[in-house]
């Protein structure tokens, strides 16, 4: 375990030395939300009315946080470092070291989103509290919510990683990290689930946007310990199911890089 701290504290040390590259990526943030401000004001014509249970200012926090989930814990390292690194057959050296290959990902990952994170977090409330004004929010209901969080942080790492692990068996992974992507992007940040048609709503709770976008940003701008539960239910059962389906792939992975002289 010491190990793998050490392995947090270097990648966060390291990030610390770019919040200036963090900075910049604000502009992109903004401008999106602008655009989605002027599109809920548009479909608000009534700022007082309801669509899909939603309020306005609702509908904007979603956005908000969504957003900032996406932005806040996007890098390289589940991307691009997996596949390079089987691609150019570097992780069979990666394999003979004393720690876990993915263990060892997860945490440069989690070192590296943690800063960015933090900065996104704070410009998401400062962009909320200007645009829109404060929501209904008890702060005793952050605990439950920060633990909603975490596990869609981790789910998510995990899915990315388990589509990088895909080079193993195909040319690149890259085309299914753009589907993942777009998946996330156009159901998951725009619209939360109850916008969409009554026969579509039951398919995307089985999605990974239910549990890595959609949960807890519904708990921040709408919390109820029904939700909560069944969103962490769901988060557990897609934790266990996707580690499941990584050490398989994986398994099978460094068993096809051994046969092939890796």
């Amino acid at each position: 375990m010491k190990k793998y701290l050490n392995i947090f504290k270097a990648t966060l040390i390291n990030e610390l030395q770019y919040i200036s590259d963090i900075v910049l990526g604000f502009l992109s943030f903004l401008i999106k939300i602008f655009i989605f401000l002027q599109l809920w004001n548009y479909l608000y014509d009534d700022p007082s009315s309801l669509i899909a249970g939603f309020s306005k200012d609702q509908m904007i926090w979603y956005v908000i946080m969504t957003e900032m989930i996406w932005y806040g814990t996007r890098n390289k390292t589940l991307t691009n470092q997996i596949t390079d690194d089987i691609k150019s057959g570097s992780i069979a050296y990666a394999l003979n070291k004393p720690y876990s290959y993915i263990i060892y990902i997860i945490t440069k990952h989690f070192g590296e989103i943690s800063i960015k994170f933090i900065l996104y977090l704070i410009l998401a409330l400062v962009t909320g509290f200007i645009f829109v004004g404060p929501i209904d929010f008890n702060i005793l209901n952050l605990p439950f919510i920060i633990i909603i969080f975490i596990l869609s942080f981790i789910i998510n790492a995990i899915i990315r990683i388990i589509i990088s692990m895909l080079s193993f068996f195909v040319e690149d992974s890259t085309p299914f990290h753009w589907i993942y992507d777009k998946i996330i992007i156009v159901l998951g940040i725009i619209f939360p689930i109850e916008v969409f048609p009554l026969f579509l709503q039951p398919i995307l709770k089985f999605t990974p946007i239910y549990v890595v976008t959609y949960g807890p940003a519904k708990l921040v701008i709408d919390f109820s310990y029904s939700s909560f539960i069944t969103i962490l239910l769901v988060q557990i059962i897609y934790l266990i199911m996707t580690i499941l389906l990584l050490a398989l792939i994986y398994k099978k992975g460094v068993r096809k890089l051994n046969v092939n002289g890796g």
